[in-house]
């Protein structure tokens, strides 16, 4: 899959749109650690266009994105358990999308670049998580917690017997994820490892996923050579942004669509319309060479999905299930696991 050549300009008039849709949700972060930005459709928000960011900040977080050089958009389709996600990952070349790849706790002075002024002068520490594209942190206010802090700089956050991390979930300062492309802030307090997270913005740290040192979802069609440092996710057409089913929106089914004909891969939208073709013309799903990619048999999937949801009348359509989708586990997207489930 190559990536399709992107203007600045368009690159910046998509996320001008998005930021201003609150269907829109937005994630910065890494396989194993993100932070996601969502607010409700009446939730009072600060919009910010000047200079070269555009950002969106309410009570409970904030999003900034910036149209970077060089940066392209990729928009793409994955089978989940029952459904199936979409996303629209914001790309930087491989050599260059890398942050600053700290590997122990880290005080790195005020948060000068905070979304909202008045957190311009809280202390910021980098959690050390040695992530490619983004640095993880927390904003600390609370000058005792900062001080408390400092005394662990300079080990691993996650080693044995550093009460750091235990002392970030109890005060749940600020979460802060920078990329070279956004910055996502959550306010909002950190939920206890058993408990839910909360509908807002929030943030997932999961260390088992971090170990495995990806960029991202192996489900994912990112193209070689290119890494996700950002993700926006358009209004489901089936699902709220908190994952719960809704009544089926044929006009986010169509919006999406169009983004992917912009910024999919264009093998993946012709096998989309082969397969719709194909079912509402009642051929035998016997007849039709099932592709060999894992992208490509995802797309086989999410398009009979697509089709059922929609109520779908073909009589061919259950035949075409029951031949196609039946996915290995490792071919789900699955929530969670370093991307959300949009």
């Amino acid at each position: 899959m190559e990536p399709r050549s992107t203007a600045s300009a368009d690159v910046r008039s998509v996320l001008a749109a998005h930021l201003g849709d609150p269907t829109t949700s937005w994630s910065v972060g890494t396989f194993g650690a993100i932070a996601e930005f969502v607010r409700d459709p009446n939730e009072p928000v600060a919009m910010d266009g000047r200079g070269g960011g555009l950002s969106a900040v309410t009570e409970r977080g904030g999003i900034r994105v910036e149209a970077v050089a060089g940066m392209r958009l990729v928009a793409s389709e994955g089978a989940t358990r029952e459904s199936w996600s979409q996303r629209v990952a914001l790309c930087l070349p491989d050599d260059g999308c890398a942050m600053n790849r700290r590997a122990v706790l880290t005080e790195l002075g005020p948060d000068a670049e905070a979304i909202r002024e008045a957190d311009r002068t809280a202390a910021l520490f980098d959690l050390g998580l040695d992530a490619v594209q983004v640095d993880a942190c927390v904003r600390v206010a609370d000058p005792g917690l900062a001080e408390q802090l400092r005394a662990w700089c300079g080990h691993p956050l996650l080693a044995p017997n550093n009460p750091a991390a235990a002392l970030i979930l109890a005060a749940s300062p600020h979460r802060v994820f920078v990329s070279r492309v956004a910055r996502a802030e959550v306010f909002g307090p950190i939920p206890p490892a058993d408990g839910k997270s909360p509908d807002g913005p929030h943030t997932h740290v999961l260390p088992k996923l971090l170990r495995l040192r990806r960029t991202h979802a192996a489900t994912e069609p990112v193209p070689d050579g290119w890494v996700p440092c950002a993700h926006l996710y358009p209004a489901h057409p089936a699902k709220h942004a908190s994952g719960a089913a809704r009544a089926y929106d044929v006009r986010a089914h169509d919006a999406f669509q169009e983004i992917m004909r912009a910024f999919g891969d264009a093998r993946s939208v012709d096998l989309k319309m082969r397969v719709m073709a194909a079912v509402s013309g009642g051929e035998d799903p016997a007849g039709f060479a099932l592709p060999e990619d894992r992208f490509a048999r995802a797309t086989l999937r999410v398009t009979l999905r697509q089709l059922a949801a929609a109520g779908d009348p073909s009589p061919t359509l259950a035949a075409w299930q029951a031949a196609c989708d039946r996915p290995r586990r490792d071919e789900l997207d699955i929530e969670g696991a370093g991307e959300t489930g949009h």
